[in-house]
């Protein structure tokens, strides 16, 4: 160790510290200087020893820290935490989705709320009801197939998806019923057309064939609708995204509750009034499972409660809990009125796609903001922390 370098220096004299008696240890300080007024890097001072010796001042090593406050705690100038993360970028990676997805998400609902109402309409003997629901069914299902592929990117991303069925999957589980309630929407809706076939020949044979058959289809995309409806909930609520994770419980019946009434909102709209008996508690039952569901994602999840009522999943949502009950209250008092049911139907649907948009963009919004992922994490640490004690 050289004598020239800092390290050495100081090396050395503790050495000769060691080799000396309290004595000389007393005049080696006097003529060097203490461990208060010394020079050098390293060496340890107080400030009145860093006046004598006219060095910078330390922060003295030989003081009792002082305390204050209540507690009789340390006061530490730390500065509040900023909830930030490398160069900037969020903790989690925000969903790749784009607003096909949310568009997605409210045909699907259609498609299920409608095939609900055309199975009412059937089983209560109202053709028009019926017709309205079988038709928008098979339209909503072929937008949902659409922007699922459109999304994926190739249509055979879509195929190889039903070479597996896994239960544990929501999106395996979406595909399989997407696949079983299409096919049974469609040919619901094309029996709708046996009326105007030939009554002789191959299409009269069609003619007679189609409505029993339809009637089973129709039966069969009702009993598969409340899967279809909801099971997008849980895709949400599966993933990692702070505020679709947390809100697990409410996700699906938002959606069942948004199915139905936009479902309600076709029969007020294309059904007269005398048919569209179903469709009003329809409408009912759906505004009161939506508005119960969005009031719960709003208040019950405390901080990541925040993404669902600030900027534009906020305006959204609140559009779509005014629109809902205006649609009700609509379809409540225009029980004569076309034209006045006809709106109702028309606010139902759009409070449909505005809830469905709304937590579409409250969840990416959760996931962009590393905030909503650290601070629920560290409160539950200090839980488990507590219960432990």
């Amino acid at each position: 160790m050289s004598p020239d370098r800092p390290v050495g220096d100081l090396f050395r004299r503790f050495r000769e510290r060691l080799s000396t008696g309290p004595e000389d240890r007393g005049a080696t300080e006097r003529e060097n200087g203490s461990r208060a007024t010394a020079a050098g890097p390293g060496v340890g001072r107080t400030d009145a020893g860093s006046r004598d010796a006219r060095l910078a001042p330390h922060p003295p090593r030989d003081a009792a820290p002082r305390r204050r406050g209540k507690g009789g705690g340390e006061q530490l100038n730390v500065p509040p935490a900023e909830f930030t993360s490398y160069y900037g970028r969020p903790v989690l990676k925000p969903p790749v989705w784009r607003w096909d997805i949310a568009a997605y998400l409210f045909t699907g609902g259609l498609a299920a709320g409608s095939s609900l109402l055309a199975a009412g309409g059937q089983l209560t003997g109202r053709p028009a009801l019926r017709r309205a629901g079988r038709v928008t069914a098979l339209a909503a299902v072929g937008a949902s197939t659409y922007f699922l592929v459109n999304d994926l990117g190739r249509p055979s991303r879509f195929h190889h998806m039903l070479r597996v069925a896994k239960v544990t999957s929501p999106m395996s589980v979406g595909t399989w019923i997407l696949s079983v309630f299409g096919p049974a929407a469609g040919l619901a809706a094309i029996a709708e057309a046996a009326p105007l076939l030939p009554e002789r020949g191959v299409l009269g044979l069609g003619r007679r064939l189609l409505p029993p058959a339809g009637h089973t289809a129709g039966v069969v995309a009702a009993v598969t609708a409340p899967a279809l409806a909801t099971y997008t909930g849980v895709l949400l609520a599966d993933t990692a995204v702070p505020s679709w994770h947390e809100a697990y419980p409410e996700l699906p019946a938002i959606f069942a509750g948004s199915a139905l009434a936009s479902g309600a909102g076709v029969g007020l709209v294309a059904a007269p009034c005398a048919q569209a008996g179903p469709a009003r508690r329809l409408a009912v039952a759906g505004a009161a499972m939506e508005l119960w569901g969005s009031h719960r994602v709003e208040n019950r999840l405390g901080l990541l409660s925040e993404p669902y009522t600030q900027g534009t999943p906020g305006k959204l949502l609140r559009a779509g809990r005014a629109l809902t009950a205006a649609g009700v209250v609509g379809a409540l008092v225009g029980r004569r009125s076309r034209v006045l049911s006809a709106l109702s139907g028309g606010a139902l649907i759009a409070a449909s796609v505005c809830t469905r948009f709304g937590i579409f963009h409250g969840g990416v919004a959760s996931a962009r903001d590393p905030r909503y992922t650290v601070v629920p994490q560290r409160e539950r640490a200090d839980r488990r922390a507590a219960d432990q004690v």
